[in-house]
């Protein structure tokens, strides 16, 4: 492992590789086959692209830009600028050609690195007519276009001498990276952070012990690299000596758990509640005894609290329900899996409890791309943390919560400002050097962060009343049958909402109950579905108080999607598009 003196800049993580041998530090599944970087091999093939970037005239604070799913030429060339004194400037493959003509023009991109074909052309298209971009490379062979192993190629056999003399030049406060935010309004704000800013939220993750890793642990990763998030993570497994598994693609995370058996993995609440309502189905298949006893344990797991001690005849329950349902659970996620931690989104604490009832830990986390990322997360070894809450506060920032309970954090791995935008910096960076995160929040027994609402996002009723959506859109989506839901109500009498169904949870309701419908727009659409959605509606809003409860409903026959501009890259709702669609549905549940 590192140690910590020696860093203080992000590439120093590339140290620890000249006297280490590891035969999968980066890995990555294509076609059926595993291929695997050592040490080593990271090591030389960083050290040959960086001196192609020289090669190329790539000059310190100079930018790169990558857009890419999850691979190991990724980390490549993300190192390779940074030893040179780069800037990489990541973006998501999914964004439109004008996002990516806005940001190649603001970021003044020299050089771009691209997936295959299609990004390809996307990112041609983008740079039309713009004069600082050199060259467009593919990582895939795409014909008519420059491959990335030409950069590569282009560094070997050169005096490397000269990478030294760069390396040496980089300071910590050095601009490493600018991150455009998927935003859920406007054009994308490019998000500066320092080596100092990411270094200081990786040592904060491991002073705090929040995560048990070691040398000789796996990690499989598939969130996208180009979010702060994950690469964080990469960065952190790096400091721990832990290898890098890259999932093929979405659809395959499943099998590629079961091949790699990580300890760790990084996900988001909406992939855990896919697994957990896969489990469910599974679960409503079964008759007889083994439906009794799956069904006890899930009750058991819903009401579980891991702070808690359990009585002994709790504590025997559990030991049963973990070797004869539960163990199954841990069986699909690899057997050896020690640690799942869950940021982006609220985590609804059902699924919290019923995962660690099942003796799989999840730590919830917090933080924004303007925070390196992570505020708070929650502690699972030894275990310390509130479940319903976003975990302790790391030790290299401050927070305070405002008047208006807005979050506010100032410390090392806040950005130093908006790329070019010194008007969206200090709206976002007070006189005092509070970042005003924009979500409301609270402290649990003065030491547990609890969000409740995107402080822009709250509206007010004809009433008077203040409701904070995301909080009960979280309520209705512990409902098994609501997959995706919009709540709405601004200046009317009560909360609406749009709800999209989990189509193949409500599938298995309506076989189970003679229900015969063809498709999602059939199963909407008939008295019964409708009928069992209102019963899920009421039954999650018996908790929240009678103002905030939705009262009418909208159902939608699929899902909001990035295409669409209905959801950012984040997942996070874009309300407004997706009210303007709506208006009209939505404006007759008040007639």
């Amino acid at each position: 492992m590192l140690e910590y003196s020696a860093f203080t800049r992000v590439f120093d993580l590339l140290k620890p590789l000249e006297n280490l041998e590891k035969p999968d530090l980066f890995c990555k599944k294509r076609d059926g086959i595993w291929t695997k970087y050592s040490s080593s091999e990271t090591l030389d093939v960083i050290q040959n692209t960086a001196m192609g970037l020289v090669e190329l005239g790539i000059k310190p604070g100079e930018k790169v830009a990558i857009i890419s799913a999850n691979r190991p030429a990724w980390n490549f060339v993300d190192f390779a600028t940074q030893i040179i004194g780069g800037v990489t400037v990541p973006m998501y493959p999914t964004i439109t050609v004008e996002d990516y003509a806005f940001i190649f023009e603001n970021a003044e991109v020299k050089i771009v690195f691209v997936e295959g074909e299609d990004l390809f052309l996307k990112a041609k298209e983008a740079a039309k007519g713009n004069k600082n971009i050199q060259a467009i490379y593919s990582f895939d062979p795409v014909e008519g276009a420059p491959i990335w192993t030409d950069v590569r190629d282009a560094g070997k056999g050169k005096d490397r001498s000269i990478l030294q003399t760069l390396q040496d030049a980089v300071k910590p406060d050095d601009l490493l990276t600018l991150i455009y935010t998927s935003g859920t309004t406007g054009r994308p704000k490019g998000v500066m952070l320092t080596h100092h800013n990411i270094v200081s939220n990786v040592k904060s993750l491991v002073r705090g012990k929040f995560f048990n890793l070691k040398a000789g642990d796996k990690a499989l990763s598939f969130l996208p690299l180009c979010h702060i998030y994950e690469r964080t993570d990469i960065y952190m497994y790096l400091f721990y000596g832990v290898s890098t598994y890259y999932a093929e693609n979405m659809e395959t995370i499943a099998d590629n758990i079961r091949e790699v058996q990580p300890t760790m993995f990084a996900s988001v609440p909406r992939l855990l509640e896919k697994v957990y309502d896969k489990i469910m189905a599974k679960g409503n298949e079964l008759t007889g005894f083994k439906r009794t006893l799956f069904f006890a344990a899930i009750d058991f797991g819903l009401q579980y609290d891991p702070m808690k001690k359990l009585g002994f005849l709790d504590s025997l329950k559990l030991s049963i329900y973990r070797k004869l349902i539960f163990s199954k659970w841990k069986e699909a996620l690899g057997g050896k899996i020690r640690l799942i931690t869950s940021g982006s989104a609220a985590l609804q604490p059902r699924l919290s409890r019923v995962f660690w009832a099942a003796g799989i830990p999840i730590s919830e986390g917090y933080g924004l791309t303007e925070t390196s990322p992570v505020i708070s997360v929650s502690q699972v070894d030894p275990i310390d943390f509130q479940v319903g809450c976003v975990g302790t506060v790391l030790d290299c920032l401050e927070l305070k919560i405002a008047e208006d309970g807005e979050i506010c954090v100032k410390g090392d791995s806040i950005m130093p400002g908006y790329y070019k935008n010194p008007e969206a910096t200090a709206e976002a960076i007070d006189k005092d050097g509070w970042f005003h995160t924009g979500d409301i929040g609270e402290m649990v027994q003065g030491k547990y962060l609890k969000i409740t609402d995107r402080k822009k996002e709250i509206f007010k009723t004809s009433g008077g009343k203040y409701v904070a959506p995301q909080l009960v859109e979280n309520k209705l989506k512990e409902s098994a049958f609501i997959e995706q839901c919009m709540v709405t109500g601004e200046g009317q009498k009560f909360p609406s909402a749009l709800i999209i169904p989990e189509f193949a949870a409500l599938a298995v309701w309506c076989k189970q109950n003679d229900i015969e419908v063809n498709g999602a727009e059939e199963m909407i659409a008939h008295k019964q579905v409708f009928a069992k959605m209102e019963e899920e509606v009421r039954m999650t809003m018996a908790s929240v108080a009678k103002y905030e409860q939705v009262k009418r409903f909208v159902l939608l026959p699929r899902l909001f999607t990035i295409a669409d501009g209905e959801i950012t890259p984040t997942l996070k709702l874009k309300r407004k598009q997706i009210y303007a669609k709506h208006e009209a549905a939505i404006l007759a549940l008040y007639e």
